[in-house]
């Protein structure tokens, strides 16, 4: 766009208030994550003082991941009619609520099964809440954000979350009480950290509701050159109404289907990061604050931390390819089929890994080559979609939290499987409120994480190969 420099937006230099909302929606982005990643922090904690068994507590990681799956589109909806600001302040609050709420859960005596469901429900309206970030965030850049800035602003909240993501294990870490009590036993207190980070979400959205504005034109500091670079660029790259959608056209599509099923394989393996990691290092591997101390925390936190550099890596590199070479197909197509083909076999490589630091790197790498992948899928959501992006992306993002969310349970569903019926029952006493024993004795045999792990790498094989039979110059409507 040419401006006018006549004009009174053509004599001064655009002001960066937008910048000031990427902050925000930065800062979001690691709130979402801090608060998600805290639950899979924390998850052993609780697996042992409510005596759960490892399915049951996949269905508490299950019913975040399904939430967030069915209510993603929606809570998109309601940002599209209400406007960002007054949605995200009133899901920010709800999801806040319920992460405070966490905390306050016991398992009383008695009671223990009817508090495991109260658990399982906070979960479920947790997710339901953090299912709007996202989307609202998404609307929020389509109103501040010239066209060309968008990837790099998504780009940028993307990172922002994955690296939060990366250190909550260590903030929670550091957070977490160890009492030795005059028996010599230890308690751990944990509860505590949902309440302070409940609170963080309600300092967000005070500090949102008095700073954003849905429009730029409503914001005072914004002046006339950054407006019309803003709305400038929009008015050009609209061009078209998104009114009848042609769904049965994107429905039958055979092409659209396999990448939702490459993000359905990528996520089911991912999640693994966020739900059972820091338990599994504890378990397997003696990984705590008390042997490894931050190292804890950096150790469970790392797959993500790789993971954010990545996200980034990623999208650099297909986009260049694809100005070098004129061959968006295989700039898209490549980066699938090595990030996760490579992915495949770190998962492969870590069943044989031989200490904690050997594990560690082989799934740090696997992340970091899942999100190499992430910049060609999303920029495939757009060389397909066109005009109807937005639903493309917003749809293969809830299917792979399906596979998110089936991951939780059938990871859960083999360790029950393969118990070793030999092993202690390691799960605390009840009644001691907020707390719960540190001690911890494996109940699962090695054979069950292997065939865990061994599944992780047959569902990143299958999004190779989904890759491989997609083809991001076949648009969904062939004429925009």
């Amino acid at each position: 766009m040419t401006t006018d420099v006549s004009s009174p937006a053509g004599l001064q230099q655009p002001t960066r208030v937008r910048y000031g909302v990427l902050g925000l929606a930065c800062s979001l982005s690691m709130i979402t994550y801090l608060d998600r990643v805290c639950f899979g922090s924390v998850a052993d904690y609780i697996k042992d003082e409510f005596g759960l068994t490892y399915t049951q507590r996949g269905l508490l990681f299950t019913a975040f991941a399904l939430a967030y799956a069915v209510f993603e589109v929606p809570s998109g909806w309601l940002g599209d009619v209400f406007g960002p600001r007054k949605t995200l302040i009133r899901i920010v609050l709800w999801w806040s609520f319920f992460t405070a709420l966490t905390g306050l859960i016991w398992p009383t005596p008695g009671w223990v099964p009817v508090m495991f469901v109260a658990l399982v429900a906070v979960r479920f309206l947790f997710g339901m809440g953090e299912a709007g970030a996202y989307p609202n965030i998404a609307r929020a850049f389509h109103s501040w954000f010239p066209f060309t800035e968008r990837r790099f602003a998504q780009g940028a909240v993307l990172m922002a979350g994955r690296f939060m993501c990366g250190v909550t294990p260590l903030i929670v870490n550091t957070l977490v009480v160890k009492v030795v009590q005059e028996d010599g036993s230890s308690v751990v207190y944990w509860r505590h950290a949902f309440w302070i980070f409940g609170c963080l979400g309600v300092v967000w959205c005070l500090f949102f509701y008095w700073w954003f504005r849905d429009r730029p034109e409503e914001k005072t500091q914004v002046n006339a050159a950054e407006l019309a670079l803003i709305r400038g660029e929009q008015r050009s790259a609209a061009g078209h109404s998104h009114a009848g959608v042609p769904w049965r056209r994107l429905l039958l599509s055979g092409n659209l289907w396999i990448l939702f099923a490459m993000y359905f394989c990528a996520s089911y393996g991912w999640y693994f990061n966020i739900t059972y990691l820091p338990g599994y290092l504890k378990d397997v591997y003696g990984v705590t604050r008390e042997t490894y101390g931050a190292w804890a925390g950096l150790m469970a936190g790392s797959p993500l931390l790789f993971g954010s550099v990545a996200c980034v890596g990623g999208g650099l590199l297909t986009d260049a390819f694809i100005r070098r070479t004129g061959n968006r197909k295989w700039g898209r197509r490549l980066f699938g089929v090595v990030g996760h083909g490579l992915c495949a076999l770190c998962y492969f490589g870590s069943i044989f890994a031989g200490d904690a630091i050997l594990f560690v790197l082989a799934i740090a790498f696997a992340a970091f080559w899942n999100d190499v992948t992430m910049g060609s899928a999303w920029a495939s959501c757009l060389d397909i979609g066109r005009k109807y992006s937005g639903i493309v992306s917003g749809c293969m993002n809830t299917i792979g939290n399906l596979g998110g969310a089936m991951a939780g349970t059938a990871t859960g569903l083999v360790l029950d499987a393969f118990r070793d019926p030999f092993a202690k029952d390691a799960t605390a006493a009840l009644g001691v409120a907020g707390s719960a024993s540190i001690y911890h004795e494996p109940q699962f045999t090695a054979l069950a994480w292997q065939i865990n792990f061994l599944s992780f790498a047959v569902v990143y094989t299958v999004a190779t190969l989904c890759w491989l039979a997609f083809d991001s110059t076949k648009p969904l409507v062939d004429h925009d």
